[in-house]
């Protein structure tokens, strides 16, 4: 075997295991916000006080999110989103963001820049979560695209580096 087909296994091999480590993070972190029993109005005073720190030191914050494929399949995403605004219309809840991608299993590591921003909405609400017995939650969901679903931003992860990168 030549040692540029061992590398690109290689690359390959650790876009895998990258892609497994989102899959797990994201599916932990869903969990621990049903379990803290956080309710929409909760989460949306996260995402305003993540507007505030934007707009005064242009912080970022990092994002998981599953996204549909064509063949079912649901895979962990990773992005930096900058949030711009909240709007409370009639009960609804949607967030203004610029998201940067920066991990999918078909592109690997997205540096900033390699790939555009793109301007997203997403739609915070209750749920009721059924398993074991039936409690409320909050979910946050892109309301433009239906692929991608399941929101997750740690407010403990920012970055304040790629406001160039989002016009």
């Amino acid at each position: 075997m030549d040692s540029s087909a061992l590398f690109a296994d290689y690359h390959r091999w650790q876009r895998f295991q990258r892609q497994d480590q989102l899959g797990r993070e994201h599916a932990a972190a869903v969990r621990k916000l049903a379990e803290s029993g956080a309710m929409a109005t909760r989460v949306t005073e996260g995402y305003r006080s993540m507007v505030d720190k934007g707009a005064k030191e242009g912080a970022c914050y990092r994002t998981l999110f599953l996204r549909s494929r064509d063949n079912g399949e649901t895979l962990a995403c990773e992005a930096w989103m900058f949030v711009r605004r909240v709007l409370t219309e009639g009960g609804t809840t949607r967030i203004r963001a610029t998201m940067l991608e920066s991990f999918t299993l078909e592109d690997g590591v997205i540096e900033p820049g390699a790939k555009a921003a793109s301007k997203v909405t997403l739609e915070i609400y209750d749920e009721i979560l059924v398993k074991r017995s039936m409690t409320l939650g909050c979910r946050i969901d892109r309301h433009d695209d239906d692929r991608d679903t399941r929101f997750i931003t740690f407010l403990d992860s920012v970055r304040g580096d790629l406001t160039r990168h989002l016009k």
